[in-house]
C-alpha cells in the first residue's frame, strides 16, 4: 500500500534501484577514459597533484577520474584535451560521455530510495544537520570517508557505490530552474578534522563554493549558543512540485518519510527557531572564511 507520494507506508521500496540497462557497459567506459587521461597526463610527466591544480581539481578528484569512479564533466573534458595536448581526442568524448552518463548505474541503500526520489524531484530543500555536512555538499573525498568509516564495514564495491550515488544527487545544485537549498549546520560539524586537515580544508572551500550559488542559503548554528530548538536532533524538509511540504529523519539507517500535516508543520516552525538562531548567510561565509584561512 502506497500514499499519495507513492511511499511504501509500510516502510521501504526494496524492489526500487535506479539502475538503468547498459550501466556495466558505461561503467567500463568511463573506467576507459580515465584510463587516457592517465597515460595523457603520466605522458607530460605531472603528478595527480599537479594536474589537478593547473585544471582546478583536487588531487582526490582527479584519481576518481582516472579510477572511473567519478563521470567527467564537459568542461573538464575540453579544457584536460588542451593541457595533455590530447589534440582534440578528449573532446570528442564529451557526447559519448553524455550518452553513457544516462546509463550509469546509480544505487542507493533501500532504506534512502524514497527519499533521493523525492529529493530529486523537489522544488525546495532544508537541512539541519548535526553530525555531518548534507550529501549535497560534501566532497568526495569527505564522503568517502563517511563510508569508509561506517559499521559494520562495507566492501570496497559498495562505498565507490555509495560515493557515486552521493556525488550523483548533487546534479540538483545546477538544475534549471534552480531548486532553492537552504541548510544550518552546527559549527562542530565543520571544525572536526574529519578524514584529516587536507579534507577538512577541501570540504570547507567547497561550502563556500556552493554557499556562493543564488539558490543556496547556508548557515552556522554557533559553538557559543546558549540554546536552540533543535535539541531532538537532524532532519530535512523537502518540497515536491506541486505538492505541499513534507520531512524526512534519518538515524542510524532507519529512515523515515513524514507526511503527516501536523508534524510537518511542526518541524517546519523548529526550522525557522534555527535559522534565526544561527548565523547569517553573510556571517557564515566570514567565518568559513577565517577557518580557511587559519588552516
Amino acid at each position: 500500500m502506497t500514499d499519495s507520494y507513492g511511499l511504501d507506508v509500510a516502510g521501504g521500496r526494496p524492489d526500487v534501484d535506479a539502475a538503468h540497462e547498459g550501466g556495466d557497459a558505461a561503467s567500463d567506459f568511463f573506467r576507459a577514459l580515465g584510463r587516457q587521461v592517465r597515460v595523457l597526463r603520466e605522458r607530460k610527466g605531472w603528478s595527480r597533484r599537479e594536474f589537478g591544480s593547473r585544471i582546478g581539481y583536487g588531487e582526490d578528484q582527479i584519481t576518481s577520474l582516472e579510477l572511473g569512479r567519478r563521470i567527467p564533466q564537459e568542461q573538464f573534458l575540453n579544457s584536460a584535451d588542451e593541457l595533455l595536448d590530447a589534440d582534440g581526442v578528449l573532446k570528442a568524448t564529451t557526447e559519448d560521455v553524455a550518452r553513457a552518463k544516462a546509463r550509469v548505474k546509480v544505487r542507493h541503500p533501500a532504506w534512502f530510495r524514497d527519499y533521493a526520489r523525492l529529493e530529486a524531484q523537489a522544488v525546495e530543500l532544508h537541512f539541519y544537520s548535526t553530525m555531518a555536512i548534507p550529501g549535497l555538499m560534501q566532497t568526495e573525498a569527505y564522503a568517502r570517508e563517511i563510508f569508509e568509516s561506517s559499521q559494520p564495514l562495507l566492501e570496497p564495491e559498495e562505498i565507490d557505490e555509495r560515493v557515486a550515488a552521493r556525488l550523483a544527487r548533487q546534479e540538483i545544485l545546477k538544475r534549471r530552474p534552480p531548486t532553492i537549498i537552504t541548510a544550518v549546520v552546527h559549527e562542530w560539524v565543520l571544525r572536526q578534522p574529519f578524514g584529516g586537515r587536507t579534507v577538512q580544508k577541501r570540504q570547507l572551500a567547497r561550502l563556500l563554493e556552493i554557499a556562493e550559488l543564488r539558490n543556496v542559503e547556508l548557515q552556522v548554528m554557533p559553538n557559543n549558543s546558549t540554546g536552540h530548538a533543535g535539541m531532538s536532533g537532524p532532519f530535512t524538509l523537502l518540497t515536491p512540485p506541486e505538492r505541499t511540504q513534507i520531512a524526512y529523519v534519518e538515524v542510524q539507517h532507519v529512515s523515515r518519510i513524514i507526511s503527516d500535516p501536523r508534524e510537518v508543520r511542526a518541524l517546519a516552525a523548529k526550522y525557522g527557531s534555527l535559522r534565526a538562531a544561527a548565523m547569517t548567510p553573510r556571517e557564515t561565509l566570514a567565518l568559513i572564511e577565517g577557518m580557511l584561512e587559519a588552516s
